[in-house]
């Protein structure tokens, strides 16, 4: 059964369904219903049109549902409006129901959960650790915001700032999380950068070609992470590189600066370095600057006090790293970074350890012992 599959198709089932005049809750239920009837039946009968079975099951189980709920009154017409057997139109809707999505009687928060849950393919839990809230939290809020658009038509979509948090937290998820949705992420970005003309959503996708480029060297041969100062700079891929340079000095032009356009000017700068020793960390911390006060992002300011550290000296860092919350995702780890360039290996053997019974990821914690493990080696010699 190739889940790869079934995963990509569920969004134009989806968008088909709400298309021909499904609410979305109701929607999204029939196309649940329709993947699992797929796990079961398509591996001993496997479909000539993938889409169009979908598209056929989903909607004989909206119209089932809707018969069972629907007046007496109704049900004949209802029976008239089933499709046809035969291939469904190859349209491709899932940034139509990003929008859709984002719609206005949702908070911007709610919006984008319901996005990445019903359209992206995250998990609760994947959504909550973006968001940096308990899963239970992130549940019931899914469920409230589906419980909210569960009653209303689809005629006012979202706005375009929601939509970009959306593919934002999207790509984030597929580039470090265990779902592969980064090119997804991409490709929707670049038909949004297309179809409108508004600097942040350049912005964010010159940030996604910054990031992508380095992909590659981001993990050895055997999956082991490995950091940016580590990276083999010769397999970044430089087409990448760039395009998305190109994008972001055409859109930090205009003077409407937003967070995605600064992130993007930090990647850039990372990525136009030939070695990490050549990286230019005092304009990476202005730019920093720049993106806490777009966002008073809590992770903006951790991120930065790695660059201050960088720039200014550890000690700088830690300075910069004391003001902010100890239980704040990665802040043990870069406490751990700190200490250990100011040369307290005890300290940041400690915190390694400590950071790696945290870590959010398989791949992450065992980077992290084995920072660990190499400070107790040098210690011990």
């Amino acid at each position: 059964m190739d889940e790869v599959l079934l995963r990509g198709l569920s969004p134009q089932v989806l968008g088909i369904l709400v298309r021909r005049g499904a609410d979305f809750a109701a929607a999204e239920d029939a196309v649940q219903d329709a993947l699992v009837e797929a796990v079961r039946a398509w591996p001993a009968d496997p479909p000539r049109d993938p889409l169009g079975w979908l598209v056929t099951v989903a909607w004989r189980r909206f119209l089932d549902a809707a018969r069972a709920d629907a007046a007496r009154r109704r049900r004949e017409d209802v029976v008239d409006e089933e499709p046809a057997p035969g291939p469904a139109p190859a349209v491709d809707d899932t940034l139509a129901l990003y929008f859709l999505c984002a719609h206005p009687s949702l908070t911007p928060a709610s919006a984008v959960a319901l996005t990445l849950r019903a359209v992206g393919g995250l998990t609760t839990r994947q959504i909550a650790a973006a968001y940096l809230v308990p899963e239970a939290t992130m549940a019931q809020r899914i469920s409230r915001a589906k419980r909210t658009v569960s009653d209303v038509r689809f005629d006012q979509p979202g706005d375009v700032a929601t939509v970009l948090r959306v593919l934002y937290l999207v790509f984030n998820e597929g580039y470090a999380g265990d779902v592969d949705l980064a090119a997804e992420a991409i490709r929707l970005t670049r038909q949004l950068a297309a179809a409108i003309d508004h600097p942040e959503a350049a912005g964010l996708l010159a940030l996604m070609l910054l990031h992508h480029a380095r992909r590659a060297a981001r993990t050895a041969p055997d999956g082991a992470l490995v950091p940016l100062a580590a990276q083999d700079r010769g397999r970044w891929d430089t087409t990448l590189i760039t395009e998305g340079v190109d994008i972001l000095q055409a859109a930090l032009a205009r003077d409407r600066l937003g967070e995605f356009q600064a992130q993007a000017a930090i990647a850039a700068l990372h990525a136009d370095a030939p070695t990490v020793e050549e990286t230019d960390w005092v304009q990476i911390v202005e730019w920093y600057d720049e993106l806490a006060r777009l966002t008073d992002s809590p992770v903006v300011r951790l991120n930065r006090a790695v660059a201050v550290g960088e720039a200014d000296g550890p000690r700088a860092g830690l300075a910069a790293l004391a003001g902010l919350d100890a239980a704040l995702p990665r802040h043990t780890a870069v406490a751990a970074y700190l200490h250990e360039r100011d040369g307290d290996l005890a300290t940041a053997a400690r915190l390694y350890a400590e950071a790696a019974r945290k870590a959010p990821n398989l791949a992450e914690r065992d980077h992290l012992t084995r920072q660990a493990a190499r400070l107790n080696s040098r210690q011990d010699r």
